[in-house]
C-alpha cells in the first residue's frame, strides 16, 4: 500500500505561484511513475504531469507547460508540483497519485493510476 498527502493548495491572485506537496510513504518502488492530476467542478479529472522516484524523468502537458514544473525530493519521499502564472482557469482541487506500471516512460490516464491522495484545493482568483 501507498499513503499519499497533499498540501500546499489555497487561494491565489491570477499571475500569482503556489506550490503543491505530495508526501508518499508505505511500499514506494523506487520507480513508481507519480503524477499529478486536477479536477474542476463539473469536469473530467485532468493529467497535469508526471515524475518518476529514480531519473527523476518528467513530462507535462502542452495545457501546462512552461507554468507547470514537476519536481521530487527522494530524501524525503516528496514530490512537488510548481505552478506560475496562475489562472482562473487553473482552480481546480489537485491530486497527487502514483502508479504501479513499468516499460512507458509516462502515464498520464486517470486509470493508469492505483493509489490516490485526497485532494488539496486551489483557486485562482481574478
Amino acid at each position: 500500500q501507498v499513503q499519499l498527502v497533499e498540501s500546499g493548495g489555497g487561494l491565489v491572485q491570477a499571475g500569482g505561484s503556489l506550490r503543491l506537496s505530495c508526501a508518499a510513504s508505505g511500499d514506494i518502488f523506487s520507480n513508481y511513475p507519480m503524477g499529478w492530476f486536477r479536477q474542476a467542478p463539473g469536469k473530467e479529472r485532468e493529467f497535469v504531469g508526471t515524475i518518476t522516484w529514480r531519473t527523476g524523468y518528467t513530462y507535462l502537458p502542452d495545457s501546462v507547460r512552461g507554468r507547470f514544473t514537476v519536481s521530487r525530493d527522494n530524501a524525503k519521499n516528496t514530490v512537488y508540483l510548481q505552478m506560475n502564472s496562475l489562472k482562473p482557469e487553473d482552480t481546480a482541487v489537485y491530486y497527487c497519485a502514483a502508479s504501479r506500471r513499468t516499460g512507458r516512460s509516462y502515464y498520464t490516464k486517470v486509470d493508469e493510476y492505483d493509489y490516490w491522495g485526497q485532494g488539496t484545493q486551489v483557486t485562482v482568483s481574478s
